[in-house]
């Protein structure tokens, strides 16, 4: 039997969008409104709760962890793959690979590789539209920097979008990552960049669909 779970971060949406529903309704039957605003206003409610029960699902995934593979931090579609210049903490050419998250994906974030933090920044910014190339320079975002067995780094930004307005990043400076880990949440359609070597082997490409934890992005060298 599939039981379907819902992340901790979605508690007080569902709890208040199931609470507001029969209230509203009750309140719309006392008052004997006409039965078509009746009828909308429950095909609203419905509709919306429906929806906020898709966003926070968290299904269970477990992770394949084969060597030297990084996989997705999130589900989502790749919108851009590219050479970029990091300069929160590596100060050097990466491979920028950028996941952007539509609200109907799942929007838990997990470590594509295992390895320490060795950085973490939240920068206030904008919310232009999470997919824009613009948006990993200009937009909130929270930065994980982390360093693994052998000298194996990489950096992860989660990016805030038009409807993105709380960034949830759970590891600390200093804590140690597993592969496949959860390490986070962004509300409401976002972006995830994962910034690699210029050494790794990139395993995807722009438009194609992705799935967090399961789907290898690049292997290292």
């Amino acid at each position: 039997m599939v039981i379907i779970r819902f992340h901790r971060e979605g508690r007080g949406w569902i709890a208040g969008s199931l609470a507001a529903g029969p209230l509203l309704l009750g309140l719309l039957y006392a008052g004997k409104v006409c039965p078509w605003t009746f009828g909308a206003v429950t095909a609203g409610w419905l509709v919306w709760t429906g929806l906020i029960l898709n966003f926070f699902r968290y299904p269970h995934r477990s992770c394949p962890a084969e060597a030297h593979t990084l996989y997705a931090p999130c589900d989502g579609k790749v919108v851009e793959i590219k050479r970029t210049f990091e300069p929160k903490h590596f100060h050097a050419e990466m491979v920028q690979i950028s996941i952007f998250m539509s609200p109907l994906d799942v929007h838990v974030n997990w470590a594509p590789a295992g390895g320490t933090v060795r950085a973490k920044q939240h920068s206030p910014g904008f919310y232009k539209v999470a997919w824009h190339p613009k948006a990993s320079l200009l937009n909130e975002q929270t930065f994980l920097a982390v360093e693994g067995e052998g000298g194996r780094v990489y950096a992860l930004r989660q990016i805030a979008g038009v409807l993105a307005r709380r960034i949830r990043t759970y590891p600390e400076k200093g804590q140690t990552l597993q592969v496949g880990e959860e390490i986070g949440f962004i509300k409401f359609g976002s972006r995830v960049d994962v910034l690699l070597p210029p050494s790794v082997q990139v395993r995807v490409q722009p438009g194609q669909k992705v799935r967090g934890a399961l789907t290898p992005i690049a292997m290292w060298e």
